[in-house]
């Protein structure tokens, strides 16, 4: 083992991609994989045994999200520090991964040399969340929010099923509900959020985290 090394736990359910991060990893002299986890539950188990300095983090695993993960490592082992790195590309998923504690939100298009980089910031203690990008997140979910609050119940299964591709018939069916009342409920959807074609439903959908 190297010598006071960085201790990363990778939490990662695809084993080519948790591979190649470990290969990466393993190869700095100052940072060195101690485990490997696929799932939340392993994960959580994987840092009780480890004892992980820093977890990097996937956002979708395989029984939950990786903030589940963060989450559950954090109540393990509260001076873990937290990485994402991960495919997803919201406000939405960033904002959970920040009230899960994490110091960092990378996109897994990033080059190799940037998530070392934010390894070694994160491990020294440092953030990739700058004060200006803390304050847009919660700037976003307050507006995010306040459009939840303008729906009914019944406006927001109908925007999920929409976002999912069902007709508007068959979401009468699904509901239970005229096709009319459907109609109704769009059209006040389309009023309130701007929503008015499948597409603008699925982009509504996915920012208000109604699927995702």
């Amino acid at each position: 083992m190297k010598e006071r090394a960085t201790r990363v736990l990778i939490v990662e359910d695809h084993q080519v991609v948790a591979e190649g991060l470990a290969a990466l990893i393993n190869d700095q002299l100052d940072m060195t994989v101690v485990g490997h986890a696929g799932s939340v539950s392993d994960s959580i188990a994987k840092a009780a045994e480890v004892k992980p300095d820093l977890a990097l983090i996937d956002f979708r695993l395989t029984d939950g999200t990786g903030a589940d993960a963060a989450i559950g490592i954090r109540q393990m082992r509260p001076d873990t520090k937290l990485i994402f790195l991960t495919r997803e590309d919201s406000d939405a998923a960033r904002f959970v991964a920040l009230e899960a504690g994490a110091s960092a939100f990378i996109h897994k298009s990033r080059a190799a040399q940037d998530v070392v980089d934010a390894i070694r910031t994160v491990a020294d203690g440092g953030s990739l969340f700058t004060p200006r990008s803390i304050a847009q997140l919660l700037n976003s979910r307050r507006e995010v929010e306040a459009q939840l609050e303008r729906l009914t119940p019944r406006e927001k299964e109908v925007l999920r099923l929409m976002a999912e591709g069902t007709s508007s018939r068959e979401i009468a069916s699904k509901l239970g509900i005229s096709y009319t009342t459907v109609r109704t409920h769009i059209r006040s959807l389309g009023s309130k959020l701007g929503v008015h074609s499948k597409l603008e439903a699925i982009v509504k959908a996915r920012e208000l985290a109604l699927v995702e």
